[in-house]
């Protein structure tokens, strides 16, 4: 399919050809790959930046860290998202993508705790605050912009490409991960091969913050002079739909992203084979969410995240209770993949769906702050307690209970917002 770029007096893109969606990619790829490789390598990070003697808490304290990063999520997506609605959604893209940038090389370049003590994990904490603010203030504008360039039939395929680039963002990650393990020994990716995949990352920013800057603008002042006065109360109804639909789909997408830590530390399997699921969830997802995305412009959002969240109550506890009993490559490979492909069934849908419910005016920011909110509440802290669950029951399952919880609550919410694909509900959030 392509699209071609037409234009209002005042200039602003009505269709963005399928060239530039990518182009919008490339930096959300980016953004979320130095993102998510924090998680992958939690082992790494934990050895590196806290004291040996804590070393049997090390997965705990780089896994806490990780979480960290989600506490300014939300301010990144109100702040971020706001100057979007203010001033447009390139310039907001643009400033989430430089601060992203300063983080990865801080992250990257900061010495352990054996070099300067206290001060590693105070700066790993720093660069992790900075990581999760832009990050939180990418998503509202990034996908404000794509629904708005996008033709309106095709949101859903527009949409799913972001998402794809989210999901390329693990793939690439876990073949860094992978070659990273291949070319280097345990003691060696302990001490500072880690850190070669974020100076990877780190090289791209500039070309990442070219591109950008290359792209058309799609909120204008003629949009903020229209706009009504708007109160968050008015939209309160998808705020907490939102929220909680988005919280359950982030549960579901880093339960699943954990299987990399928990190949490792709770089935003692190998760093090569664990890295291998990562580029296994990868690429299925990366493929799922493009097909999902034209799926729902054809039979609606709500019954293609309905179905797989179902699908997932199913599935996960038995798949964790067969990993346990036989952990073997070809099975954590299988229901890697298989649990991918539902998750990816259910994000992507649910994202496109909550933001058609918002009105232009605010889509950016309010987009923002409900994305940030659920990911902050439930992302950032579902690793950690998808770890303590083990410790305290010490049961492997644990996991899959908390993420069936929370998918039960999402389908309740995905059938209370209703459909919002202009195809099949004939209504929608302006333009």
């Amino acid at each position: 399919m392509s699209a071609t770029t037409t234009h209002t007096p005042e200039g602003t893109a009505d269709t963005l050809p399928l060239s530039q969606v990518a182009a919008v990619g490339v930096g959300n790829a980016l953004e979320f790959y130095d993102f998510l490789s924090f998680s992958f390598f939690a082992l790494q990070i934990g050895h590196t930046f806290f004291p040996a003697s804590q070393t049997s808490h090390g997965l705990l304290y780089a896994l806490a860290t990780f979480g960290v990063g989600f506490l300014t999520r939300p301010l990144g997506g109100l702040v971020l998202g706001a100057y979007g609605d203010r001033v447009g959604r390139k310039p907001a893209m643009i400033l989430s993508f430089s601060l992203m940038g300063v983080a990865i090389f801080g992250l990257a370049l900061t010495p352990g705790y054996a070099q300067i003590g206290i001060a590693a994990p105070i700066l790993l904490v720093m660069f992790r605050l900075i990581q999760g603010f832009a990050l939180g203030g990418e998503v509202g504008p990034s996908t404000a912009f794509l629904m708005e360039a996008s033709p309106r039939r095709h949101r859903g395929l527009y949409i799913g490409l972001q998402m794809a680039t989210q999901d390329l963002a693990v793939l690439v990650a876990g073949l860094v991960g992978f070659g990273l393990s291949l070319v280097m020994s345990p003691g060696v990716l302990d001490a500072w091969g880690w850190r070669v995949a974020f100076l990877l990352g780190a090289l791209i920013v500039p070309f990442g913050l070219a591109v950008r800057r290359n792209l058309p603008e799609t909120f204008h002042q003629h949009h903020r002079a229209a706009a009504p006065p708007t109160k968050v109360i008015t939209h309160a109804r998808v705020v907490v739909l939102g929220i909680l639909m988005l919280g359950a789909s982030t549960i579901a997408y880093y339960g699943i992203e954990y299987m990399n830590t928990y190949a490792q530390d709770t089935l003692h399997l190998s760093v090569k084979l664990a890295f291998g699921t990562t580029i296994v969830l990868g690429l299925v997802m990366v493929v799922t969410d493009v097909l999902c995305g034209m799926l729902t412009d054809r039979i609606g959002r709500r019954p293609v995240m309905i179905v797989a969240s179902a699908c997932v109550v199913l599935v996960i506890a038995p798949a964790f209770t067969l990993l346990n009993r036989f952990p073997q490559p070809g099975l954590i490979f299988a229901v890697t993949a298989i649990l991918g492909i539902l998750s990816a069934l259910i994000t992507g849908p649910a994202l496109i769906a909550v933001t058609e419910s918002l009105p232009r005016h605010v889509r950016s920011g309010l987009l923002g702050a409900l994305y940030a909110v659920a990911m902050s509440a439930f992302g950032g802290t579902t690793q950690f307690v998808s770890r303590g669950l083990i410790e305290i029951s010490h049961n492997p399952v644990a996991p899959a209970f908390y993420i069936t919880g929370a998918m039960v609550v999402g389908i309740a919410c995905m059938w209370l917002l209703g459909e919002t694909a202009p195809a099949r509900s004939g209504t929608s959030a302006e333009d």
